[in-house]
């Protein structure tokens, strides 16, 4: 199974993905921000990290413009999981570097299928 590194502010988004995930046999490293997350995901290694965009000092297009940035992380897998969910902002999403883009709400298929994607 897959180690799965998820980003979210939201206490009940970051629980309910850490529930499905871990329900599956996946790993879970879960972090309600984004500080210094270069340094943590170099430190374990996922095999793929949800990121959401809305979070407070840094959001996720922030991150994940830092991240394609960075030797370190510039190859590991992205998937932005979030509330705006319009065309525009997927687009935006992906042009920033995102390998997928999974909107709020989701289903527990749709966020283990995604994440089976990119499971090393």
């Amino acid at each position: 199974m897959a180690k799965v590194m998820v980003v979210d502010d939201a206490q009940s988004d970051l629980k309910l993905m850490e529930s499905i995930l871990r329900g599956a046999g996946h790993e879970v490293v879960s972090l309600t921000d984004g500080d210094k997350l270069e340094d943590q995901m170099q430190a374990e290694h996922p095999d793929v990290l949800l990121l959401d965009i809305v979070m407070p000092r840094r959001n996720g297009y922030e991150i994940l413009r830092a991240l394609r940035r960075d030797a370190r992380t510039r190859t590991t897998p992205v998937v932005l999981v979030s509330s705006k969910n319009q065309e525009s902002d997927r687009a935006w999403g992906k042009k920033q570097g995102a390998d997928e883009y999974l909107s709020k709400p989701f289903t527990s298929d749709q966020l283990l299928s995604v994440v089976s994607r990119f499971a090393r």
